[in-house]
């Protein structure tokens, strides 16, 4: 199964989580269940997932688990008012991943799922304004880029153009 998943992306996302949470923390990771949350039990993680609710209609959904961390692995960039949600998270710990903007390639949109579609992709300081505004302050951040194996420019650019930010944020 893991042959086909994002390995490189999963593993600078599992080694910046193991850096600012200890094993055994219960985390609520926003967005349904994925192979992601299976990876951070496989390291120790106690995890919680939301059912799929549309966090800009709901994001009061957060306070609904007693948590030591909230996770959002490329979730943010799927709301049109993060903001909200970021407010009504009550634990004191954060640790996010966003697409960050890349100047030679459009913000990504699925032409067969209507949810599977980026209203924003973040310059890193503009996350950190999102974070800080909504009451955060950034402990640790950390980029990397997303090479795919072709032939061509924009291939080229991926390789030395960092693709996603970590962020761990505290209250």
């Amino acid at each position: 199964m893991y042959n086909q998943l994002p390995s490189k992306r999963y593993q600078h996302t599992i080694k910046f989580l193991q850096k600012v949470l200890p094993k055994s923390a219960t985390i609520l990771d926003l967005g349904i269940r994925n192979p992601f949350s299976e990876i951070m039990e496989e390291h120790g993680y106690n995890v919680i997932n939301t059912e799929g609710e549309d966090l800009d209609l709901v994001p009061e959904i957060v306070k609904k688990h007693k948590v030591d961390a909230v996770t959002a692995f490329e979730i943010f960039e799927h709301l049109i008012a993060p903001f909200n949600v970021l407010r009504e998270i009550e634990s004191t710990k954060l640790i996010a991943t966003v697409p960050l903007n890349l100047w030679f390639a459009k913000a990504y949109r699925s032409k067969s799922d209507k949810w599977d579609r980026h209203y924003h992709e973040f310059e890193d300081w503009q996350f950190d304004w999102l974070l800080e505004k909504s009451g955060w302050k950034i402990k640790e951040t950390e980029k990397w880029t997303s090479p795919i194996n072709k032939i061509g420019f924009r291939p080229i650019l991926r390789k030395y153009t960092p693709r996603y930010y970590a962020v761990y944020a505290e209250k």
